[in-house]
């Protein structure tokens, strides 16, 4: 919770809100007060929860489950000038570091707004920009969703994701957050923060699809890694390390002694042969 505040009151004060730098988590502004990710880690969300995507086609949130690939889903608003557009760039930034694109074999992303006063046409605007921005074609299956304040209660309470309108500002107070889930809408990790590398991105994914996208070499390095709820971040584990270090070490010994073995098989083949 303190985590998730003190990213909201550092957003506020970039937006011209003032709030003390050395403020302390029971003197916060009241709306922020009300802002929280809860640890719904397991649960499902309900896959005929109904939307409205960014062509004005109406989906339920089961049309983004194929029970093959893990959706990363994002909560925002469309019409944020602040927060909601950096986590968007910075998130559009990290995608285009990822080999994988939306659509393809290894995930899709869903974005849906919890403006129930966000327009398909806003959503479309918002889409074009950032496929734009991410450089892997129009194609790509990264859908923007609007929806009633009913739906969007709902998706939000099964997430865990509390925000509110904070009546000064004429802005929501939220936390920047990224779901990754399962093929079958189990939530499977909240990555938090206003930046994410690709590794973590990547990582969630392969955590969520149950290890079913990615390559060996990929879940070699996972095991290396530890996701820390708390957080919303993969840490480096000391024993996944060490265990693959000791990996390393057997396999370049490995190789070591067939280079010497077979070096030596050489020389006794040629040693037989003058013999003969």
């Amino acid at each position: 919770m303190q985590r998730v505040l003190t990213i909201a009151c550092l957003l506020l004060s970039a937006s011209g809100v003032a709030v003390p730098a050395a403020v302390a988590v029971e003197r916060v502004p009241e709306p922020l007060q009300k802002i929280d990710i809860e640890n719904h880690l397991g649960q499902k969300v309900s896959p005929s929860l109904s939307f409205t995507d960014h062509t004005g086609r109406a989906v339920t949130l089961g049309d983004y489950f194929d029970g093959k690939r893990p959706v990363l889903l994002t909560l925002n608003y469309f019409r944020c000038t602040t927060l909601c557009s950096v986590q968007l760039n910075e998130l559009t930034g990290a995608l285009k570091k990822l080999e994988w694109t939306p659509g393809d074999e290894h995930f899709r992303v869903v974005t849906v707004s919890f403006d129930p006063k966000d327009t398909v046409d806003i959503a479309r605007g918002k889409r074009e920009s950032y496929l734009d921005e991410l450089g892997k074609g129009q194609d790509a299956d990264w859908a923007f969703l609007t929806g009633t304040q009913d739906q969007i209660d709902q998706l939000t309470t099964q997430l865990g994701y509390k925000y509110t309108w904070d009546t000064e500002t004429e802005q929501y107070a939220h936390a920047p957050a990224i779901y990754t889930l399962s093929p079958d809408g189990t939530i499977s990790r909240v990555l938090m923060g206003l930046t994410y590398e690709p590794r973590d991105l990547r990582f969630g994914l392969i955590d969520a699809s149950k290890g079913e996208v990615g390559t060996v070499f990929d879940k070699i390095i996972l095991s290396c890694f530890h996701y820390v709820s708390s957080d919303g971040k993969y840490t480096p584990f000391a024993f996944g390390v060490m265990r693959l270090g000791g990996l390393l070490t057997l396999a370049v010994l490995g190789l070591f002694l067939l280079f010497h073995w077979r070096r030596e098989r050489r020389r006794r083949d040629q040693l037989a042969e003058s013999a003969s």
